[in-house]
């Protein structure tokens, strides 16, 4: 993963300017993102970034690979621990929730990284995942165009099936769904339930223990 978050090491700044530039486009996956967050609990945000959706969503700690990235999201007042999803630096079952956005894209290891989700979470936990999906209008148009984004050239876009599939291997379950970003332009920033519509989606998934409960 180290290569892929170079560039946002580099050029954290441009990263978080995004989401000036497309302040709707933001609003619109925050607001899918909080439907789905648990109203109550000790949270954590894997892949913080700069901490936009962390400070909005009430989640006081985060963890990321990029030192500048974390750098401006303690300069928004979260904590946070440097490191890769695919091995958190956090005891087992020390969190109630914890939320991935636009980080599966980028990560070597995704059922790792899920896995160590799962470890963190407690038992019933909840594990929200934001994301492009593959199959939408955005996704396709996103998978076209990576070549020429500092950010997504080395990004790996995935459905809505595959995040199931691999979401399922890690132990969870109990999905719902939520999508925004609908087909159009500019985007339909209304936030629906389900997926298929959307390009950008958010799963809701629970942990479950080695007895399937």
């Amino acid at each position: 993963m180290m290569t892929k978050i170079t560039v946002f090491d580099q050029q954290p700044a441009d990263y978080d300017a995004w989401f000036e530039r497309h302040h709707d486009l933001y609003q619109a996956e925050l607001a899918a993102v909080r439907a789905a967050i648990p109203a109550s609990g000790h949270g954590l945000e894997i892949g913080i970034g700069t901490g936009r959706f962390a400070v909005p969503l009430g989640i006081s700690i985060g963890v990321d690979p990029s030192p500048h990235m974390a750098e401006l999201a303690r300069q928004r007042g979260v904590k946070v621990l440097e490191g890769e999803a695919e091995a958190l630096p956090l005891a087992d079952s020390s969190f109630d929730y914890a939320l991935m956005v636009t980080v599966v894209c980028f990560l070597d290891d995704v059922l790792k990284a899920f896995r160590e989700a799962w470890r963190i979470l407690k038992p019933g936990g909840t594990l929200v995942i934001g994301f492009i999906d593959r199959e939408s209008e955005l996704g396709r148009s996103y998978e076209q165009k990576k070549e020429q984004s500092a950010f997504y050239r080395d990004a790996t876009f995935y459905t809505v099936s595959d995040m199931v599939v691999i979401l399922n291997q890690a132990g969870f379950g109990d999905f719902s769904y939520r999508q925004t970003l609908l087909a159009g332009e500019p985007p339909d920033v209304t936030v629906r339930d389900g997926y298929g519509a959307g390009g950008f989606v958010v799963i809701k998934a629970h942990k479950y223990d080695e007895e399937g409960v």
